[in-house]
């Protein structure tokens, strides 16, 4: 689960950065410069991604067995900037799950390589 884990923060990360890019500078440039250039380079590149989030979230939630409710609310959380930030923290560190990390893996032993 490690893997899948490490994937989602991946993804949850860059999805996140290419949200606020696109809401927060190409939105503005498009409607208030008359420059929808940057809106069809991030759009496009957002929404590939975003794609790929959905896989990698699903995939930890199955591997995690997370409820139907959760999944949903964190297969969401890239729509919604800054919530795919919040969604990964949550999901690997506020809810640690079995061990002390959200791995499964008490604080004495070591993590698999």
């Amino acid at each position: 689960m490690a893997g899948a884990l490490t994937r989602f923060r991946v993804m949850a990360y860059i999805v996140g950065v290419f949200l606020l890019i696109l809401v927060f500078v190409a939105m503005p440039l498009k409607y208030f410069a008359d420059q929808p250039t940057l809106v069809a380079i991030v759009g496009p590149i957002h929404g590939f991604l975003y794609m790929v989030y959905l896989v990698t979230a699903f995939d930890l939630a199955v591997r995690a067995k997370w409820p139907f409710t959760r999944t949903v609310l964190v297969l969401l959380a890239g729509t919604i900037p800054v919530m795919s930030f919040i969604a990964e923290r949550k999901a690997t560190v506020l809810d640690p799950g079995p061990g002390a990390d959200g791995l499964g893996i008490s604080p004495g032993m070591s993590r698999p390589a």
